[in-house]
């Protein structure tokens, strides 16, 4: 695994919530953080079929355009009865001309599960991808999860996308229902920031 010796990271996103996230999960490395946003560059079509080919178009495109190392992620929902649906898509299926719909997304999914008769528990995971690429085209890449449950009706006003009818395993609240800190502690993407960090450890 390629250490990170620089002191400036590029964050692949226009998200400030997820860069503000980032910084944080840093800080103790004294690592300046900027942004794909700070530095004016478009969010490139995310063309790719899984995670991580996704994550690797952001990366690469961010290191490319500003000869910074640059770090993005792709996250989503996977379904096992609906046989890993929405996936890659998860964000697709929120999409309305008017912008993103989480609520019927999550009826979507829940209909789609009512269709085929899905047995219960009806497993799911949220899977988060992060990938770090340097301007040379050298990556490295981290995948996080977390397995849990769909459940309906929605339950929870806190986070954001599906996490009101996700119930993480042991755990009686869903996504939606927990503090936003106590989620990070637990999810798919704080599963994936702590392989992360080992890249930035000098020990």
């Amino acid at each position: 695994m390629r250490r990170f010796t620089g002191d400036t990271l590029l964050v692949a996103t226009h998200n400030q919530g997820k860069l503000e996230e980032i910084a944080h999960l840093l800080a103790p490395y004294g690592i300046k953080i900027t942004s794909a946003k700070a530095h004016g560059l478009p969010e490139p079509e995310e063309t790719g079929t899984t995670f991580v080919e996704n994550a690797q178009i952001k990366a690469h495109a961010a290191a490319k355009a500003t000869g910074l190392p640059a770090l993005a992620d792709d996250s989503g929902l996977e379904v096992a009865a609906l046989d890993g649906a929405p996936g890659v898509y998860t964000a697709d299926w929120a999409e309305t001309p008017t912008g993103r719909d989480f609520v019927m997304a999550m009826r979507k999914v829940h209909d789609a599960l009512e269709a085929k008769s899905a047995l219960y528990p009806r497993r799911a995971r949220f899977c988060c991808t992060l990938v770090l690429a340097w301007p040379d085209g050298h990556d490295e890449v981290f995948p996080g999860t977390m397995d849990g449950q769909m459940i309906w009706p929605m339950r929870g006003d806190q986070g954001h996308g599906y996490d009101p009818v996700f119930q993480p395993d042991g755990y009686d609240l869903t996504f939606g229902e927990m503090d936003r800190w106590q989620k990070n502690k637990i999810s798919h993407r704080a599963d994936a920031f702590a392989k992360l960090v080992k890249i930035f450890d000098p020990t």
